[in-house]
């Protein structure tokens, strides 16, 4: 059994020379309401869910980007309407919210 039952890691990645990064599309944003949300739902810590920031993970033209392990299943969001779907769907129950669901095509 691992840890935390499930890790979602939020790309804020900013770049410098000011090419396209999740950090101009509401990453932090979404990153924040995640956090706020899983502490809310008595879900954070050891057995529960950990939020995570992470630094570029490579996915940029889907940005903003997060990705959900041990399913390793990739999302790209739009409002704290989405982040919501993704806590009450596959945070919480291990539903995958398709509509969501980065497509694999999608790279930097």
């Amino acid at each position: 059994m691992s840890y935390y039952q499930r890790h979602i890691f939020f790309c804020l990645n900013q770049r410098e020379n000011g090419e396209d990064a999740c950090a101009l599309h509401g990453a932090k944003s979404g990153f924040d309401h995640c956090k706020a949300r899983i502490k809310a739902e008595g879900l954070a810590g050891p057995g529960g869910v950990r939020v995570n920031k992470a630094g570029c993970l490579d996915r940029c033209a889907g940005g903003p980007v997060a990705v959900v392990y041990p399913e390793a299943v990739w999302y790209t969001f739009v409002d704290a309407d989405d982040i919501d779907e993704i806590v009450d769907k596959h945070l919480k129950r291990g539903e995958v919210v398709e509509r969501l669901v980065l497509p694999p095509s999608v790279g930097r």
